[in-house]
């Protein structure tokens, strides 16, 4: 985000008075959950605002100008607090340092991965909420990056840690926590409730009352927390705004379609989880305009784009209901890796192509959060529909002699099915089909510059910049396979590898801060200017970005195979394109315009004025 920047083409900066909307935005939406106890949850909720706007001393009462949300300058860093470390500095104070130093303004934006206090799947089963854990550093150490930095925290509010004392409450029967989790009679019929895993779904606790089970959606140390108590809603309006306090300007909602449980439905996506969203989005807008809401569901690509607020998940289909988006800012665009990593294997985009002009044109207060890789696997439910399961299988095969994993999930009838692959994007990038071949760097930067170039605001993992490979010990160490793209970094090793120019490491930091620095500065990439997929020969993907208002347009073009392409046989439309502008390359040692062949894997940014 920022906010010193002029606001997206054809949009104004409009100012809106923020209490005179938060109530009517709230009201049905707690009815919604609450029913009769709605009014008592909206006092109650405005005691939590009253204390965050006493703290910081903002004026709720106040017109505010709502400055433009985000520019081309937006591009965000993803990062474990401890991804780099250097013996017994804090590693946030390691890792504030490293992208100072390394990476200068190339990011304006750092998500900095659970950082609490946990007991599994590497910071995503909190303990507690508003403790940093003392391994990684204090409060002081995130307040300092937020000097610098838009600051992503995660509000991990689907589940909780065994070892919470939330979760010792319930053990107990002692308040708050004993009315926090959900019980289920272990003979229950919960065939029809969506999975992510393929373990349980019920997890046997033992308490003074007996045995219980308790709903567990991820793993039996990730306990599901119960949001049909309002308690519960309440305290994470809390812990949100404490991160606000903090520094946070950037909220990823995790897990959050799995957050409303009913019986006798897909208990995924149900209609009380968009509405906590949107209150969520009532929430921060209200208190804290400028703040961003992320939402995180690895899911198939309409179930994804229903977290808008443009659309209602109906019985069958998307119903649109209002042309104004109420739930989140950005959604991650989780069809991206996947589809990519199959296009560059593959060697054809004509599915990628399709599926980037299906793409809606999306309201200047909504965008995408592009990414090829993440702390967690390479999802494949968001391939549903898109490729056939042979294509999809072929895939999973491909990656597993690429010395990668496949996580399953369970389904109602019992059997399994691929979820995510688990595998760094650079050993994804190791070949084609055919097996590995030497195109591997070339192949690797193409899938992030085609990335860069899509509508909306990129971030980039941390092991994507350092090109790391996999990590088997790792996996052997925790035996969980996500571990295979977790790496932590000694920091003098890594830069040895950074000040190595015969390594990978060296070579595709070095490019990707090149790319990074020209992206940041060219008003093409602004995540509301249009976008047009061009029609070529599945070989290749073209994307016009603009034009803006003073008729400058940016062309992204990409061979995605390992064989040259001729550009005569780009096609009609790319060849009036590429006649009608005097184009010009943003970068200087790059490919420049009137060339006649594309290499393998050639990416190109041309510019042109109107």
């Amino acid at each position: 985000m920022n906010e010193t920047q002029p606001p997206p083409p054809d949009t104004a900066t409009s100012t809106v008075s923020r209490t005179a909307t938060f109530d009517a935005s709230a009201r049905p939406l707690l009815q919604h959950l609450y029913g009769r106890r709605s009014e008592e949850v909206l006092r109650r909720l405005h005691r939590h605002i009253d204390h965050f706007l006493a703290v910081t001393g903002r004026d709720s009462t106040a017109c505010v100008p709502i400055a433009p949300l985000w520019s081309e300058k937006d591009q965000w860093l993803i990062s474990y607090g401890d991804s780099v470390l250097d013996e017994d500095r804090p590693p946030l104070e390691v890792l504030q340092d490293f992208l100072q130093r390394q990476l200068g303004n190339r990011f304006s934006g750092v998500h900095v991965l659970p950082f609490f206090p946990w007991s599994s799947d590497d910071g995503f089963s909190v303990i507690h909420y508003r403790e940093v854990n003392p391994a990684l550093g204090d409060w002081s150490h995130i307040r300092r990056l937020a000097q610098d930095y838009d600051v992503m925290v995660d509000l991990v509010l689907n589940h909780v840690s065994r070892e919470s004392l939330w979760f010792v409450d319930y053990l107990s029967g002692s308040l708050p926590g004993r009315d926090y989790f959900i019980e289920i009679d272990p003979d229950t019929d919960v065939s029809q409730v969506v999975r992510p895993r393929s373990s349980s779904l019920m997890a046997p606790v033992s308490t003074r009352r007996g045995t219980r089970h308790l709903w567990a959606t991820f793993s039996e140390d990730q306990i599901d927390l119960n949001f049909a108590n309002p308690d519960v809603l309440l305290e994470f309006v809390g812990i949100l705004l404490f991160y606000l306090e903090q520094g946070a300007s950037i909220i990823r909602l995790d897990a959050i379609a799995f957050l409303w449980k009913r019986l006798g439905t897909s208990c995924i996506h149900l209609p009380e989880t968009h509405s906590v969203v949107r209150l969520l989005r009532a929430l921060v807008d209200h208190v804290a305009p400028g703040t961003l809401l992320v939402t995180e569901t690895n899911v198939p690509h309409r179930e994804n784009m229903s977290y808008f607020g443009l659309d209602r998940l109906g019985s069958d289909d998307l119903h649109p209901v209002t042309e104004h988006p109420d739930e989140a800012h950005l959604i991650y665009q989780f069809t991206l890796p996947p589809l990519l990593l199959h296009t560059l294997t593959r060697g054809e985009a004509a599915t990628l192509q399709g599926w980037l002009h299906s793409l809606p044109t999306l309201p200047p207060t909504c965008t995408y959060l592009n990414f090829t890789a993440s702390h967690d696997g390479i999802g494949v439910r968001p391939l549903e529909g898109l490729l056939p399961d042979h294509e999809r299988d072929a895939l999973l095969e491909l990656m597993h002699r690429f010395g990668g994993f496949v996580s399953m999930r369970a389904n109602a009838d019992g059997s399994d099915t691929p979820y995510e692959l688990n595998i760094t994007w650079f050993e994804a990038m190791k070949g084609t089909r055919r097996g590995p071949d030497p195109w591997q760097v070339a192949r690797f930067l193409c899938s992030q510059a085609i990335m860069l170039s899509l509508q909306g605001i990129p971030a980039l993992y941390l092991h994507t910049l350092t090109a790391t490979l996999n990590d088997h010990e790792g996996v052997e160490r925790s035996g969980r396979l996500r571990s295979i793209n977790r790496r932590r970094w000694n920091l003098e090793e890594l830069e040895t590898l950074l000040d190595s120019p015969a390594t990978p490491t060296h070579e595709v930091f070095a490019t990707l801060g090149k790319l990074l620095e020209r992206r940041r500065v060219e008003p093409c990439f602004h995540p509301g200017a249009a976008q047009r997929i061009i029609a070529t020969p599945p070989e290749l993907l073209a994307l016009e970005r603009g034009p803006l208002e003073s008729g400058r347009r940016l062309l992204a073009l990409y061979n995605v195979t390992d064989q040259p392409v001729p550009l005569n046989e780009g096609g009609e439309t790319l060849g009036k394109l590429l006649n009608q502008f005097e184009w010009r390359s943003l970068a200087p040692e790059g490919l420049s315009p009137g060339i006649e062949t594309l290499p393998p894997y050639a990416a190109i940014w041309w510019v042109a004025e109107h």
